[in-house]
């Protein structure tokens, strides 16, 4: 496929459109790979932006993906779903049975999220999320019985944005 050339959003510059794996660094998640997705790269000074298709879907897949993750959250992840959600803190917590301040703890690292409200964070996200039929929701509840601790190693999320398939690595 021969590359479409773009203008640089940094520079001016005249860039590439190609495909390539992009490391989704601002999503607010860290380690999120878009494999085989649009990029317009700048030979110039060095810039990439991602052509994002679908952006909706992109972003229930990771979602999904989270809470379908055989490891406790994280604080990043709790705040991913809870804005996945369009909730405040406050309304995430009035939910989840917690006031806004231990919903800012766990966000912010200060507080491990325990076993309970590990499970329970999860179950809101299924039960208010938009996430498409046939995600076979029971499924996904029982495995949170197998849920561990934290990872062995630093994981990532990588998602094929023909296919939206993603794994947890």
């Amino acid at each position: 496929m021969k590359a479409r050339t773009e203008e640089c959003s940094n520079c001016g510059a005249p860039a590439r459109r190609v495909r390539g794996d992009y490391e989704w660094e601002n999503l607010g998640l860290p380690n999120v790979v878009l494999k085989g997705i649009e990029l317009v790269k700048c030979g110039k000074c060095g810039n990439v932006d991602p052509v994002f298709p679908r952006v909706a879907q992109i972003m229930r897949r990771i979602a999904l993906t989270v809470v379908r993750k055989p490891y406790r959250l994280t604080g990043d992840e709790v705040r991913f779903l809870r804005k996945h959600l369009q909730m405040t803190g406050e309304e995430f917590g009035a939910v989840c049975q917690v006031d806004r301040t231990t919903v800012s703890k766990w966000e912010n690292g200060e507080t491990p999220v325990g076993p309970q409200s590990d499970a329970l964070i999860r179950m809101v996200a299924l039960a208010l999320g938009d996430f498409a039929a046939g995600q076979n929701v029971p499924a996904t509840v029982r495995g949170f019985a197998r849920i561990n601790g934290a990872p062995p190693k630093p994981a990532r999320i990588e998602l094929d944005v023909e296919s939206l398939e993603a794994v947890y690595i």
